[in-house]
């Protein structure tokens, strides 16, 4: 009870605290920030801020200052907050600023950057660019060297920005280019994988005064272009840094920092004079130790931008080793303790309204269907995300959704059918095209009323304007996955909504979420499902019939595995989703398997949920032979390391 008590203060003390420091930055412009007034009239005319935002006006002041800055922007798991401890340099003053997801903290790192690059003097120019770079790298943002020493430098200023992903580039560099609309010296460019390679080389050569570039292709260009100069890198940014690591991108971020010279005290052991001095940033999702080793290893003395309710100790479940391939560096030169990411709160903006929905397994599809029926029905121009966990699952409920077709009147009729959902369907997965990924990010964007199926290449950094509705089909997992799908919605103060799918057997997943002050509502499913008419008719349902025996979704039910049996490419489409789709299932982590069990599941009704009349033995038989495959591999493996090590001990 007094626990009770005591949190309950806490959390009214943080609330009053953000609610006074709301009112303090209420009434800043961004030229009180000490931005250029032309800058700060394009991110009102280009970008709609009126005002800066909580993070910006924090986050803004402290880089134009000129310290290295290890903001640790925890939006947590994306829409929860941006939270931000100020850790000065000199001292222990701390100062917490929170910020939801969607706040503009793009913004808060870019602006400060083009505030210096527009007032050198003389003007910089292309000759100058392509030597400092602006990586811009999702899921961890490395704020390294922002800023010049008031020394007499003869040099430009540039930029690298790093993200993880390639939609997140490309979202960075479209910022960019409205801010520098004014700035038309200052030269924005990117590079990616899946680009042409020899046109990315050609930019390079022209010049480029701020480049965002995904690791793995920077890398690639460090080697091989010799038109890549970075003499004149004054910034690095890693934005996003958690999410990079967590892509394996450890050793890549490492040969980077040593092709740049960007290790810490690597200036000072090559004997460079303070004048070639970098200002560096940092900015991650989650601090675990991955990301600690990289601030060990890229920030000197930097003011921390930490975490808000959030008790930072170290994560005993890492193994010890110290590289960015690893998880630990126990030993931080400025104490920075890694943080469970299992404990504390996640704040998400109050204008969120989150549901869950419990189905059984087998009306999965036909519930999901409805949903969405009922709320393209219900509100014509919106845009609904729907996530999922395979690039299988994607692909199967791309080609279903925009593609099945059924008769509300009359089933067997085939002149009465029509489209089940009338909008238009995208999909968004890491094994597509980059051509492909790039139309669907731009088109989604541009779309006033869509619905896009993606994996969670979607979830973290991604800005889609307007998007009404978040549907978790398949369980995020850890909590803070949870919270940065869910951010893709509600950004900037507008209103949203979000729906996590549950299987009965699921149900415990809610606790874990409320240890994290994550609270959902459930969702009104029968009177969303008793609205639809059936062969023209409203039908009435009694009130103790089940939701899998009700008419509408055992009729829908019907209709959909009638279609899959009659179109051998979706029904290949199905049974490869269904094989990824286990295989996912068991992949989850840590306490989450002991709610996600895949003994508990029965394959049958996994097997109706992609609607599929035929046995699970047969449906998963290409699993089960390549599972097969791995163990037979295993003990062949085995059996020639014996023979190897007899052989050895006999001679």
């Amino acid at each position: 009870m007094k626990k009770t008590q005591k949190t309950n203060k806490e959390k009214e003390s943080n609330t009053k605290t953000r609610t006074k420091e709301s009112e303090i930055f209420a009434s800043c412009s961004f030229s009180s920030l000490g931005l250029h007034s032309t800058l700060s009239e394009q991110l009102q005319e280009r970008l709609g801020f009126e005002a800066p935002t909580l993070v910006q006006a924090q986050a803004i002041p402290v880089i134009l200052s000129g310290r290295h800055v290890y903001p640790f922007l925890s939006y947590f798991s994306a829409v929860s907050s941006f939270v931000v401890v100020l850790r000065s340099l000199i001292g222990e003053c701390t100062r917490l600023v929170n910020a939801e997801t969607g706040s503009g903290k793009t913004i808060a790192y870019l602006a400060p950057i083009i505030h210096y690059l527009q007032g050198y003097n003389p003007r910089i120019e292309r000759s100058h660019g392509t030597c400092g770079m602006f990586y811009a790298f999702n899921g961890m943002c490395l704020c390294l060297s922002f800023f010049m020493n008031k020394l007499k430098i003869d040099m430009f200023m540039i930029a690298l920005v790093l993200v993880p992903t390639r939609e997140l580039c490309l979202q960075v560099y479209e910022i960019l280019q409205k801010l520098l609309h004014r700035f038309h010296w200052i030269v924005p460019g990117y590079v990616m994988g899946g680009e042409n390679r020899n046109k990315e080389k050609a930019r390079l050569r022209k010049g480029i005064s701020i480049l965002i570039a995904t690791p793995g292709r920077l890398l690639d260009h460090l080697k091989n272009t010799s038109s890549f100069v970075h003499t004149n890198l004054r910034w690095i940014i890693f934005d996003e840094a958690d999410r990079i690591l967590e892509l394996g991108f450890g050793k890549d971020i490492e040969e980077i920092l040593d092709l740049l010279g960007s290790r810490a005290n690597e200036s000072v052991e090559k004997g460079k004079s303070s004048e070639f001095q970098r200002q560096n940033l940092l900015l991650s999702a989650t601090l675990n130790e991955k990301v600690n080793h990289l601030s060990k290893i890229s920030l000197e003395n930097p003011v921390m931008i930490g975490l808000d309710n959030m008790k930072m100790q170290p994560d005993s479940s890492v193994n010890q080793t110290g590289s960015l391939g690893s998880d630990v560096d126990e030993d931080l030169d400025y104490s920075i303790k890694s943080v469970n990411s299992s404990s504390g709160d996640y704040r998400l903006p109050a204008q969120l309204v989150q549901r869950f929905v419990k189905v059984p397994c087998g009306s999965r599809l036909a519930v999901l269907l409805s949903i969405l029926k009922h709320l393209f029905e219900r509100e014509a121009s919106q845009k609904v995300v729907v996530f999922f966990s395979t690039c299988d699952a994607v692909d199967f409920h791309y080609m279903l959704l925009s593609e099945f077709q059924w008769s509300p009147y009359l089933q067997f009729e085939e002149e009465l059918k029509q489209m089940f959902l009338k909008c238009k369907t995208f999909r968004l997965h890491g094994n597509m095209k980059q051509e492909d990924r790039r139309t669907t990010f731009s088109a989604f964007k541009t779309e006033k009323s869509a619905l896009l199926v993606s994996t969670d290449v979607a979830a973290r950094g991604l800005d889609f304007p307007k998007v009404r509705c978040i549907i978790q089909y398949d369980s995020p997992g850890e909590a803070s996955e949870y919270v940065h799908r869910v951010g893709r919605t509600a950004r900037l103060g507008e209103r949203g909504e979000s729906l996590l799918f549950l299987q009965p057997i699921e149900v415990d997943y809610l606790q874990d979420l409320e240890k994290h002050g994550v609270s959902l509502t459930e969702y009104p499913l029968l009177k969303i499902i008793d609205s639809f008419p059936l062969h023209s008719q409203m039908h009435r349902v009694k009130k103790f019939v089940s939701l899998e025996s009700h008419p509408w979704v055992v009729s829908l039910q019907r209709e959909l595995e009638s279609y899959i049996s009659a179109e051998p490419k979706i029904k290949k489409q199905a049974k490869d989703a269904f094989c990824s789709w286990v295989r996912a299932y068991t992949a989850h982590r840590g306490d989450l398997k002991q709610i996600f069990m895949v003994k508990k599941l029965h394959l049958g009704h996994v097997a109706k949920s992609f609607a599929l009349r035929e046995q699970p033995s047969l449906v998963g038989k290409t699993f089960q032979n390549q599972s097969k495959k791995r163990k037979r591999d295993l003990k062949q493996k085995q059996k020639g390391l014996f023979k190897k090590r007899k052989v050895a001990s006999k001679t």
